[in-house]
């Protein structure tokens, strides 16, 4: 823990002063199980933080937990920290599909630790998995009311993908992945749960987080919004704009190579100048995924042309999307096919 430690405050010191006199707006320790960090590692990487930047007013600090006892007996430490919003990937609210997809947790378990993270954080997001193996249209909406009578005033709704690399990606090339639905299936569920979350009051602000109106997460707006991250850890990417140039950085994945290099010298495995066709290209399919849109005049500042006029216009004429004060934003139907929009207009 005190290698790791010492490993996070070097890169944030490095990287504090390739950017200084920056407020920093989020933190957000994710990926992997980040809730099994000592809160006094948690402790002094924030106190760093607030060190070398500027911190908001209303920083946001996020932590993904798993929803075990274990990790729940950690909140109030993470709290004195200063962690004031927590993510619990809860994935599903069914015992046997727990199991399915591989989670330690039970429902129980996970409930319970919700309870705590109540009594400590101010803010709380919980995710699920939905479109998974035999579920029907019924036992979703029937777990998503669930879910919404909790009261929570962030979701994270995700529709299972199947991801080539993955442990789901093998069982599914070798035929031992069944029923998953299909495609008209998978649209009813997305409606329903746009209308069963509308109804709670948690309104669609990306296509798969619905929240209270002022409790979006922060953080995952500023990639959405193509804004700077950096990126500290294993498998961890950033975005940096440094001298008029966009950077992406990229770390080792292997946590024991990323490990070495931080205490040695250099956590970054490499960066690359993006050029302006991938940083419009990037801000075109992570802005379209925001009920705000994208807006048309910084698009083409950054791409050097506007979008094909005729192929834009076209979706809006067929209700994918919608045009209003030079931003470009999908309607519901559009967020549902939406990786087909934006290849339309991505130029060839």
């Amino acid at each position: 823990m005190a290698d790791w430690q010492a490993a996070y405050l070097a890169e944030l010191a490095r990287y504090a002063r390739e950017t200084p006199n920056r407020v920093l707006s989020s933190v957000y320790f994710g990926g992997g199980t980040p809730s099994l960090m000592d809160p006094a590692v948690v402790g002094a990487v924030l106190d760093a933080v607030a060190g070398h930047w500027t911190p908001a007013n209303d920083i946001e600090i996020t932590l993904e937990a798993n929803p075990s006892s274990v990790e729940a007996e950690r909140f109030a430490g993470y709290a004195a920290a200063g962690v004031n919003r927590v993510s619990m990937g809860f994935q599903a609210l069914n015992d046997g599909d727990l199991k399915a997809l591989g989670r330690l947790h039970d429902v129980e378990t996970a409930l319970a630790a919700l309870d705590v993270a109540r009594s400590t954080f101010d803010r709380i997001n919980f995710d699920l998995i939905y479109g998974r193996q035999d579920q029907s249209l019924e036992d979703w909406t029937a777990e998503l009311q669930r879910a919404v009578g909790f009261e929570p005033d962030h979701l994270s709704l995700y529709q299972l993908t199947i991801e080539d690399g993955t442990a789901f990606g093998d069982r599914f090339a070798r035929g031992k992945l069944r029923g998953l639905p299909d495609e008209d299936l998978s649209a009813d569920m997305y409606f329903a749960t746009q209308d069963i979350c509308e109804d709670a009051g948690l309104l669609a602000y990306e296509v798969s987080n619905h929240a209270k109106p002022g409790q979006e997460s922060r953080h995952n707006l500023i990639y959405w919004s193509a804004g700077d991250y950096i990126g500290i850890g294993p498998g961890a990417h950033g975005r940096l704009s440094l001298g008029g140039r966009r950077w992406s950085t990229w770390t080792e994945l292997s946590p024991s190579k990323w490990l070495d290099q931080a205490l040695k010298h250099n956590g970054e495995a490499g960066r690359e100048a993006l050029s302006r066709a991938d940083q419009a290209g990037e801000y075109l399919m992570m802005g379209l995924r925001t009920t705000r849109g994208l807006d048309l005049d910084r698009y083409e500042a950054i791409s050097g042309v506007p979008l094909d006029e005729m192929v834009l216009q076209d979706l809006v004429k067929n209700g994918y999307l919608n045009l209003n004060n030079r931003y470009l934003a999908p309607t519901r139907s559009g967020r549902a096919v939406l990786n087909a929009v934006i290849r339309e207009l991505l130029p060839s």
